[in-house]
């Protein structure tokens, strides 16, 4: 069995779970409401204010090594859930280099990256984008993959050289660093 799917989730207050017959799990909170439908292997059910994942062994779709990957993955995403409508999720991206510099300018954030042009982004829905700063970048929202994917989008547009460290970089990234060239003495 898997050591995650085994844990159960508690539900904290202000967040309201259900689970339908096709095996969808609702979750609804504060900051949003989201849903992830279950591979039919595992049962989901709530038991005293308590979201429990279990295997179910009367279904032969899929061999057992399959089932338990199934009950630890689902029990982290539906957890992602739960974090995401009571806390959000965020991530800190900083722009390091001469010039660089990032603003929004309503729903796109635009930057300017060392290009002859400025690279312009829309934020998807659900996503919030701040600039506290011309060199930072606060990418938050509910949804922990979507949050991830934007602000590796993001990156994507300028990445960190090894050099002078120079472009876009997680704010707890370490970048390392290498020796330029010798030269002649």
């Amino acid at each position: 069995m898997s050591r995650i799917g085994k844990l159960p989730i508690s539900i904290p207050a202000g967040v309201t779970v259900s689970v339908n017959d096709d095996n969808v799990v609702s979750v609804k909170g504060p900051k949003g409401e989201m849903s992830q439908a279950v591979h039919p292997s595992i049962k989901v059910e709530i038991v005293d204010s308590e979201i429990v994942f279990t295997i179910d062994e009367q279904n032969d779709s899929v061999e057992m090594k399959q089932k338990q990957a199934f009950h630890g993955l689902y029990r982290s995403l539906v957890h992602n859930m739960v974090v995401g409508v009571t806390e959000g999720f965020k991530k800190n991206l900083e722009v390091n280099g001469v010039g660089y510099r990032v603003q929004m300018q309503g729903n796109k954030l635009v930057m300017n990256l060392g290009f002859s042009h400025q690279v312009t982004m829309e934020a998807p829905e659900g996503i919030k984008v701040e600039c506290p700063s011309a060199n930072a970048i606060v990418i938050s929202g509910a949804d922990k993959q979507m949050v991830g994917q934007f602000a590796a989008q993001v990156r994507e547009k300028r990445p960190p050289e090894p050099y002078k460290g120079k472009g876009i970089k997680y704010a707890e990234e370490h970048i390392r660093r290498k020796e330029g060239k010798a030269g002649k003495k």
